[in-house]
């Protein structure tokens, strides 16, 4: 694929192109026009000129004085050449400088009338100027028209000249512009390769993010850009971490049962010795997973809604829990949202929503608000309570405050575990009116 640079610069060469050459044409076309107009206005200057001369006597006789005349129209080998019609449609006078030059079709005016043309003359451009005029003598109006004919070699000399120079300036200007484009095109995109080079860095494992300066318009990218990464490395961290606690964690229960079997202990307590460590190692590996699992906050994560999602999750675990029926009240409004992922805010609200229908004797009372630029949700039971000294024991992996409920204590640990990730907030007390209270705080968005 074509580059970045290339595109911008090939672009901005044609656009540049086609303003070179419609300027051109149309300064062309200007001056065509201006100096056609000259060619007009010297022409009929001449004719004033010769009309000056010019007298027409009592008995209808046409006089000019040849002393007197335009020098041009004087000269044999003159460009410009002159000559006038009478009443009869026959040339009454004509200029020396027309001898030997080819004549136009001979035709007589009316009074007033001008006419400038560019006519063909044995093959031959030629500029023509006509004017009809009504000459007053003693015995009426004497009609005569005079015309002037010049060739067009000084003209077209005029205009080729001009071409040159136009064309010349113009693929000066053109040069000189794509120059200037091309070195501002450098100095424009060079935070973008900057980007580039620090990205090969980054592949490279010279560097672990973007650490240059930016212009505000790609700041936002390159802080993009770094959040992902930062992102993808504490992912990365999570997964090493949760194999090294996994191995850890077994290397208990795996010592234990290698005891059992060696052992020499009645085959019911062996029996039991084995359920139990293996049980533990269940434990164990489904909360490592669920830990590994966490997608954690990440750029341009979607706004989830909060309260379908509670609504599902009460619907789930209340099919779980069909001894029990709670009274559940749900108070959260349908414009309070998180940016998380879906799967980490179902495994955050199923842990809590189903520690509250172990625990609970008849209610159980949800809520959610904003407050600030956070979400603070709220799960409380009207369950026994925990010991205040048991609230720090409970947030650690495998405990559990009541033996006889499994699975508590990883439940609380993964809803530890993801808050950390989303870096929020978790705390647990007593409610003083009896039973858990269990409040996140996270950062949140309003729908509007």
């Amino acid at each position: 694929m074509m580059s970045l640079n290339r595109r911008i610069l090939l672009s901005a060469t044609l656009v540049l192109l086609v303003f070179i050459v419609g300027i051109a044409l149309t300064l062309d076309r200007a001056f065509y026009d201006s100096a056609r107009l000259g060619v007009k206005d010297r022409l009929f200057a001449k004719l004033l000129m010769l009309m000056g001369d010019a007298e027409v006597e009592d008995s209808n006789e046409l006089d000019v004085p040849t002393n007197l005349l335009d020098a041009e129209f004087g000269h044999v080998n003159s460009d410009t050449y002159a000559f006038i019609v009478d009443p009869t449609n026959t040339i009454a006078w004509r200029s020396n400088s027309s001898l030997n030059k080819p004549m136009p079709p001979i035709a007589l005016l009316e009074k007033g009338r001008k006419e400038f043309s560019q006519i063909m003359l044995n093959d031959e451009p030629y500029f023509i100027f006509r004017y009809g005029v009504a000459w007053e003598t003693p015995a009426g109006d004497y009609p005569l028209t005079f015309i002037v004919i010049t060739d067009t070699v000084l003209f077209e000399a005029q205009i080729e000249r001009y071409r040159e120079d136009l064309w010349g300036w113009l693929s000066s200007m053109a040069i000189f512009l794509l120059t200037t484009q091309m070195l501002v095109l450098h100095w424009g995109l060079q935070p973008l390769r900057k980007v580039s080079t620090e990205l090969a860095a980054i592949e490279s494992g010279q560097q672990e993010n973007l650490k240059g300066s930016y212009p505000n318009e790609i700041q936002a990218l390159t802080d993009s850009i770094n959040s992902l990464i930062n992102h993808e490395h504490k992912q990365q961290k999570r997964y090493r971490n949760g194999l090294a606690d996994l191995a850890h964690s077994l290397k208990t229960p795996l010592a234990v049962l290698q005891g059992a079997i060696h052992g020499e202990e009645d085959e019911t307590i062996r029996r039991k010795t084995i359920r139990e460590q293996i049980d533990r190692m269940d434990n164990t590996i489904q909360y490592q997973l669920r830990r590994a699992a966490t997608a954690g906050s990440s750029p341009g994560m979607g706004l989830i809604v909060l309260r379908p999602m509670v609504d599902r999750v009460v619907n789930t675990v209340t099919k779980a829990y069909r001894n029990k029926h709670p009274h559940i009240t749900i108070e959260i409004d349908e414009t309070i949202g998180l940016k998380m992922d879906e799967g980490d805010l179902m495994e955050l609200l199923g842990n809590l929503i189903d520690n509250a229908f172990k625990w609970c004797r008849q209610s159980i009372h949800l809520s959610a608000y904003n407050q600030e630029n956070q979400v603070v949700i709220q799960v409380k039971d009207d369950g026994s309570g925990i010991q205040p000294h048991e609230i720090a024991k409970i947030l650690e992996r495998g405990v559990r405050a009541d033996q006889s409920t499994p699975g508590h204590g990883i439940g609380l640990a993964i809803v530890r575990d993801i808050i950390q990730v989303y870096d929020g907030e978790l705390s647990i007390e007593n409610h003083p009116a009896g039973g858990l209270c269990v409040t996140l705080r996270l950062k949140g968005s309003k729908q509007h």
